[in-house]
């Protein structure tokens, strides 16, 4: 199979597009001929070597894909020879060809096409579980979500919107404060010429955010901080700033502040129950026409190094997309 290889865990930089044999199909496991695979800043850190989960080399990086079954192991009872499914693996998507456990892969909605499922999972399953497992979002309740127009928070303006909250979207530039909007945002901040703060603290009559959704980090973590209501959660999900903030517990005490970490790829084997509980509720936003996947950047496997720039540079809005079949 055609796959993007890392020889050693130094960087993407060093990566590398090659051959390998196709993956087999265990017990419990199914076979994917890759359509789509998902980009996600999970990926530099793990071709870096600093992810949680640090694979032997050579291996394939990549942790979710789209694609059609080419073969079952034994024991797979929910999926047949044909389905198109959507997947999360723990590396392995950036190929032809790439192996699944049967309780991580998802049936794609019919409407749904292979570049719009193959950053689906990661993307919106983390934003249903910050909000509804950890932060407990409430209709009615207002959401501050950070990195609005990237990969993750684009997700979570929809998710908020759907569960019933006023969704307050930050993003930097026009651009992607109107892609925010299109999306369901009830407000935008462009934190690039506003201040984030007071335009909080304005837009809710000084009351503050209920719910801070976080990819972000650093210093826009520091203002959500001084930006929230009583009671409030925030929810920590990256440090796509570059930046990990030093938390000041006394205003966490003044104002009984919660603040948690949210790792959705732990769930998988802590909680798979609630995986699949997960994408039935996406599953119903989806057909309900909650959600509107955006790839901003679907892009031939050759153009690999193109992909981990633009991420890396935050100069996508919603997903960006492998096709290892170009």
């Amino acid at each position: 199979m055609r796959a993007l290889i890392c020889d050693q865990p130094n960087g993407y930089e060093n990566l590398r597009l090659g051959d390998m044999p196709d993956p087999q199909a265990g017990p419990g496991e199914m076979l994917i001929d890759v359509a789509a695979a998902g980009m996600n800043f999970a990926d530099s850190l793990m071709t870096a070597g600093k992810y949680q989960v640090r694979p032997n080399p050579p291996f394939v990086p990549g942790l979710e894909l789209a694609g059609t079954v080419a073969a079952i192991g034994a024991g797979v009872t929910s999926r047949q020879v044909g389905d198109r499914v959507m997947a999360v693996v723990d590396h392995g998507a950036f190929a032809t060809r790439a192996v699944a456990r049967e309780a991580d892969t998802f049936a794609i909605p019919g409407s749904m096409a292979f570049p719009e499922a193959a950053g689906f999972p990661i993307a919106y399953g983390t934003s249903y579980g910050a909000l509804v497992w950890k932060a407990r979002l409430q209709k009615g309740e207002t959401l501050l979500v950070h990195g609005a127009a990237g990969g993750v928070g684009l997700t979570a303006v929809e998710i908020g919107k759907a569960l019933g909250a006023r969704v307050i979207a930050t993003a930097g530039g026009t651009e992607k404060c109107a892609i925010a909007a299109k999306h369901g945002a009830d407000d935008v901040i462009d934190y690039k010429s506003e201040d984030v703060r007071e335009r909080v603290k304005a837009l809710t009559a000084g009351r503050g955010a209920d719910v801070v959704y976080d990819p972000v980090g650093g210093d826009i973590f520091e203002a959500s901080l001084r930006a929230v209501a009583w009671n409030a959660r925030l929810i920590v999900i990256g440090f796509a700033a570059g930046t990990v903030q030093q938390i000041p517990a006394n205003i966490l005490l003044v104002k009984n502040v919660d603040v948690l970490g949210f790792y959705w790829g732990s769930y998988r084997h802590q909680a798979p129950e609630l995986m699949a509980q997960g994408f039935s509720a996406l599953a119903g936003m989806v057909a309900a026409g909650q959600l509107r996947p955006h790839v901003s950047h679907a892009l031939s496997l050759t153009a690999w190094r193109q992909g981990f720039e633009t991420l890396l540079g935050r100069r996508s809005t919603g997903k960006v997309i492998l096709l290892p079949g170009t």
